[in-house]
C-alpha cells in the first residue's frame, strides 16, 4: 500500500454512512406514511358504511374517527342517496413536512334502497 492511499477508507466511510442513515430514515418514514394512509382509507370505509346502515351521524363520525390516525379531521355528508366521508391526517414525521394524507368513500345509504313502486 502507498503512503498516499493511507486513509481514503475512513474518508469514504464517513460519507457513505451518514447518506446510509439518511436513506433508511426516508424508508422508515415512507413505510409509516403508507400505513396512515391505509388507515385513513379504512376509517373512510368504515365511517360510510355505518352512515350507510342509517346509523346517527355522529356515531359514523365516531367510527371513522377510531380507526383514523392521530390527529384525523372526518366530514360526513349526503348527497342524494350517497353518504360521502372524507377522512384527513397529517403526515407522520417532522411537523415541518406539511404533508396531509387524505381518504374518501362514498356509499349507498340503504334507507334508499327498496323495491320498485
Amino acid at each position: 500500500m502507498r503512503r498516499s492511499d493511507r486513509g481514503y477508507v475512513t474518508a469514504e466511510a464517513a460519507l457513505v454512512i451518514p447518506a446510509l442513515v439518511l436513506f433508511a430514515t426516508l424508508l422508515v418514514w415512507a413505510l409509516m406514511a403508507a400505513a396512515a394512509q391505509i388507515r385513513c382509507v379504512d376509517a373512510a370505509r368504515a365511517g360510510a358504511r355505518a352512515a350507510a346502515r342509517s346509523e346517527p351521524e355522529g356515531e359514523a363520525v365516531a367510527v371513522a374517527e377510531a380507526a383514523a390516525p392521530p390527529g384525523a379531521r372526518v366530514e360526513l355528508s349526503r348527497t342524494g342517496d350517497l353518504w360521502r366521508i372524507q377522512v384527513s391526517a397529517p403526515a407522520p414525521g417532522p411537523a415541518a413536512l406539511p404533508l396531509r394524507l387524505t381518504a374518501q368513500a362514498a356509499a349507498l345509504a340503504e334507507d334508499s334502497v327498496g323495491p320498485p313502486s
